[in-house]
């Protein structure tokens, strides 16, 4: 059985939510006040990014189906996802739609997944 990733908390700033607060973004930001209740890590004002919220080994950078992606940039590395079981193909940004095609046949003459 496949190791699954947690659930991802969201981290939000204080007072998010509340009445007349709309400008605040959802973002995270520090607690850096002297008196902030957050930053002393009071109970029942929201959790607080730590190291142990962090993924396994096994399952970071993984996708949502399980795969992993590597970034193409040439034909030999196209073939090098052969060899690699659970990744898929990932074209890199600055490929020319030539070259694009080109290694798009070879990915289907192949059966490597292509993410874009």
């Amino acid at each position: 059985m496949a190791i699954k990733k947690r659930d991802r908390i969201k981290f939000r700033v204080p007072n998010y939510g509340a009445v007349g607060r709309s400008r605040v973004g959802e973002r995270w930001r520090k607690q850096r006040g002297i008196d902030n209740k957050r930053r002393v890590k009071k109970m029942n004002r929201g959790p607080v990014p730590k190291i142990g919220y962090k993924n396994s080994d096994a399952v970071r950078y993984s996708r949502p189906d399980g795969s992993f992606e590597l970034v193409v940039h040439n034909r030999q590395e196209l073939l090098s996802v052969l060899s690699m079981p659970g990744y898929s193909a990932k074209f890199a940004h600055n490929l020319s739609a030539r070259k694009r095609d080109e290694l798009r046949k070879t990915a289907t003459e192949q059966n490597i997944n292509v993410l874009n």
